[in-house]
Order: structure tokens, then C-alpha cells, then sequence
């Protein structure tokens, strides 16, 4: 991969922002690999973008976490719907990891997917109540393995993660700020579980050398991105509805469909 700094914040400022918003950033991977002709990003690089959006989450929320790693009575219910929510979530990734990671590098597919995440945002605007709603502390064990579904079957390139859980949130009558917040808070496990294990291989020795100032640039735009990403997307689920980002991944699923015949 030949690393520049334009293609470094690039692929941090995409990275940051589509890891939050509905619009699948393991899709985007796709798009940015055929787009830029790479089989598959540093492994470094991609360590610390991945950090970098985990931080975004934990500034966002950090009184969330900082009361979650202290173990506070307040927190004690968000916490155990947390780690049950994780498990399914595990288990999908550990046992279909490599059936679906073949759908990497096949765009049409993506594309498909990308069309199933618009019309289950688009489904949900039209179904789910935007003004009602319960909070996470009347969560109940199975609404956090239905989250926790949503969340593993996000790793179908072009299925956004923050879209489908976001939406079975909303579909198991959770307020849809709650909603998200139990999307973005559950997903830095899964982030940070991920951010080790690729730093795992780079311990083992599978290194792909990358400037320090790419890592830097591309780390600090997806902080930034990523940050900035679910702000918008907090203040459109209060004051605005999700449906652009229904249309946004039907007219990107459709051009990648497309480029099949092209």
C-alpha cells in the first residue's frame, strides 16, 4: 500500500465518520480498497484508526465509561445489558468471521447489503414511535441480545452497525436517544476487542511498515470524524428523521450493483 498524507486523512476521516453513522463502514473499506486498488490497508494503519474511533466514543460518552470501569450502583444495569448485548455479538464474529469476510472484495454484494441497510433504516422512521420510547434502565435481557444480534450481523460488509442496532433499539421500544447511546456505548467492547486483536498480529510479527506521521494524520482525523459523526447523528435522531442515510445507501448499493455490468 503506498501511503500518502491526503490518502491517510482520507481514510481516517472515512473510517471515523462511517463507523457511526448508518452507512456501514466495513462497506466503505470495500469501496475505498477498489476505489484506491488495494487488496487490504496496513495492518498498523488500520490498528490505530481503529483506536481513533474508539476514542471518539469514549469522549462522547465519558461519563457513561468512566462510571461503567468504576462500577457505580447507576451504572450497574447499563452495565450488565452491555455485557450481555456482546455476547451474541462475540460469538457471530468468532464462528462467521471468515464466511464473511469473503464478501470483502465482491462490490455487487456490498451493494445488496447496502440497499437491506436503507430500507431497515427507512422501515424504522416509518414504524417506530419518535417520540416515545423507554430509557436503558427498563431494558430487559433480551432486548440486549437483540441488539447484540443487530450488532454481530454488522459485520456483512455494507450492514451499518450503528443502523441496525440503532434501529432494533428502537424496534424493542427503546427512546431513540437511548438508543444510540446503548449502540455507541456497546460497540467499545467490540471496538477495543477488535483494535487487539489486529494489534495481536503485530506482535506476531505481521508488520506493515507506515510513516509515524501517517499514523498520527490518520489517527487524529478519525478521532475528530468519528467525534463529529455522532454528534450529527445524535442531533438528527432528536430533531430530524434517519431517512437521508436510507436514500445515501440505496443510491451507493445501487451504483456498486451496478458496476457489475460496467
Amino acid at each position: 500500500m503506498v501511503m500518502t498524507f491526503w490518502k491517510a486523512i482520507i481514510l481516517g476521516i472515512v473510517q471515523g465518520a462511517t463507523e457511526f453513522l448508518p452507512v456501514s463502514s466495513s462497506g466503505h473499506l470495500v469501496l475505498f480498497q477498489t476505489l484506491f486498488g488495494l487488496k487490504e490497508g496496513a495492518l498498523t494503519f488500520d490498528v490505530f484508526l481503529h483506536f481513533g474511533t474508539l476514542l471518539a466514543v469514549i469522549a462522547v460518552y465519558w461519563e457513561d465509561v468512566k462510571n461503567i470501569i468504576l462500577l457505580k450502583k447507576s451504572h450497574r444495569h447499563l452495565t450488565l445489558m452491555i455485557l450481555i448485548g456482546i455476547i451474541p455479538t462475540g460469538l457471530i464474529g468468532v464462528l462467521f468471521k471468515d464466511v464473511f469476510a469473503k464478501i470483502f472484495g465482491s462490490l455487487p454484494i456490498v451493494g445488496v447489503m447496502w440497499l437491506v441497510t436503507g430500507t431497515i433504516i427507512w422501515t424504522s422512521e416509518q414504524l417506530t414511535d419518535h417520540g416515545g420510547g423507554h430509557g436503558i434502565k427498563e431494558m430487559k435481557p433480551f432486548d440486549a441480545i437483540t441488539i447484540g444480534l443487530a450488532q454481530g450481523l454488522a459485520i456483512i460488509p455494507g450492514i451499518s452497525r450503528s443502523g441496525s442496532t440503532i434501529v432494533a433499539g428502537l424496534f424493542k421500544g427503546l427512546k431513540r436517544t437511548d438508543a444510540a447511546r446503548f449502540s455507541f456505548l456497546v460497540s467499545v467492547p467490540v471496538i477495543l476487542g477488535a483494535t487487539l486483536l489486529e494489534a495481536k498480529d503485530l506482535l506476531g510479527g505481521q508488520v506493515e511498515t507506515v510513516g509515524f506521521g501517517y499514523i498520527v494524520v490518520g489517527t487524529i482525523a478519525a478521532i475528530v470524524s468519528g467525534y463529529l459523526a455522532i454528534r450529527i447523528l445524535l442531533k438528527m435522531l432528536h430533531d430530524r428523521s434517519l431517512k437521508p442515510f436510507a436514500y445515501y445507501c440505496w443510491i451507493l448499493g445501487a451504483i456498486a450493483v451496478l458496476s457489475r455490468f460496467v
